[in-house]
């Protein structure tokens, strides 16, 4: 029968609770507490074994659930790897985010720079050796590992050219160069010095005097 306000047929209450217990069921997917046990296990066991040896099962052990758990959140063990891959990746970008620093101060910029992205680093060093190996053969974690990588270095390396446009620097080599050399440095350093606050103090100064060299700073 025509319907002769000319709306259209009138959702049921059953329809909206449908929709709204959808909605809810999405969002409870994405923040509940199963979810972050889930990925807290899957990161223990990529970090364990690597990609290759890692399975779902595993994953489900670790966490303590049942495999129909698991795929309630995750459609495989690469959707969830790809969720720690980004994880990783913003925490790195987020490194770089240097709230609170004098730019203007080049060597208190330094500083900043070279000790974010050393926690970054140690905080993730295990999962990064994973990514990076599993960067090599696909293709969407290639383009995850260089964002972790490649905006740091364009960001250095531009800031070197403005110090120098400033003529507040006189670096030891081209900017990408010196970008590479002090992300090099802090790789190579990385998980040395996590051991105590002493010790990873010390190794973010020794850093920083080195890329304070690089960069070729004034006293």
């Amino acid at each position: 029968m025509d319907d002769p306000t000319g709306r259209g047929p009138a959702k049921t209450g059953q329809e909206d609770g449908r929709k709204e217990w959808a909605t809810r069921v999405e969002h409870d997917r994405v923040d509940s507490a199963t979810r972050a046990v889930l990925l807290t296990a899957a990161r223990r066991v990529f970090e364990d074994k690597g990609y290759a040896r890692t399975t779902v099962a595993g994953i489900t052990t670790e966490a303590g659930v049942g495999r129909a758990t698991f795929y309630v959140y995750f459609a495989d063990k690469e959707e969830v790897f790809a969720v720690l891959a980004r994880q990783v990746r913003d925490r790195f970008v987020a490194s770089q985010e240097l709230d609170g620093v004098d730019a203007d101060d080049p060597h208190a910029v330094a500083e900043a720079t070279i000790t974010a992205y050393l926690e970054a680093y140690d905080e993730n060093l295990a999962l990064v050796t994973v990514l990076r190996h599993q960067s090599l053969a696909d293709p969407a974690m290639g383009e995850l590992w260089e964002e972790i990588h490649g905006l740091p270095l364009r960001r250095s390396a531009h800031y070197t050219r403005r110090l120098v446009e400033r003529g507040m620097a006189s670096p030891a080599a081209s900017p990408e160069a010196v970008a590479r050399a002090a992300g090099g440095m802090v790789a190579a350093f990385a998980g040395q010095g996590a051991t105590t606050p002493h010790e990873r103090d010390r190794t973010a100064r020794e850093l920083t005097a080195m890329y304070v060299r690089l960069l070729g700073l004034p006293e």
